[in-house]
């Protein structure tokens, strides 16, 4: 008879960490497969602005800027060049003549849908490959990550105006 061993679950540093490398793993991942698969219009900085657009359309350049720690003139390069490709729009605020708002077009919405979908295909692959069980568990683990990012704001509230909804907008 086997005697019962208590199994010490990883400390939250640890699970974050290894949370990290799957992230640095998969920026590496995302890059090559754009490069190997099709000719994205689109840099990882302009998808990273994509994405938060698409979370928050209609957000403020300044609380975009915050959301991406980039600077003013940074941030206005890379919606100038998503602007001239058509994956993005800027508009007055509505409530400030001062501000401006930036919001994904049509074609912006595609190829962000394209993006995830062959994403999808990379990681559908990988998982596939997974044990059940583990698979499982990774469920249930993302479940829980998300939830627990979910109390998290993705816009710093000193920047959140009427125009700017937050995680549960």
């Amino acid at each position: 008879m086997t005697p019962d061993v208590e199994v010490t679950p990883p400390g939250s540093h640890d699970v974050a960490s290894a949370a990290g490398d799957i992230v640095e793993l998969l920026d590496v991942l995302w890059e090559r497969t754009r490069d190997r698969d099709w000719a994205a219009p689109a840099s990882l900085a302009q998808l990273r602005l994509m994405y938060a657009v698409d979370r928050e359309n209609g957000i403020r350049m300044r609380a975009l800027g915050a959301v991406l720690n980039v600077s003013a003139p940074s941030l206005s390069r890379l919606c100038d060049r998503l602007q001239s490709v058509g994956f993005v729009e800027r508009r007055p605020s509505p409530d400030s003549g001062r501000e401006v708002t930036l919001n994904l077009t049509a074609e912006g919405h595609a190829h962000l849908a394209e993006v995830r979908r062959k994403r999808g295909e990379v990681l559908t692959g990988a998982i596939d490959r997974m044990p059940a069980g583990q698979r499982a568990e990774l469920a249930q683990g993302l479940t829980g990550l998300r939830a627990a990012l979910g109390g998290v704001p993705v816009v710093p509230p000193v920047f959140a105006g009427p125009a700017v909804r937050g995680p549960a907008g």
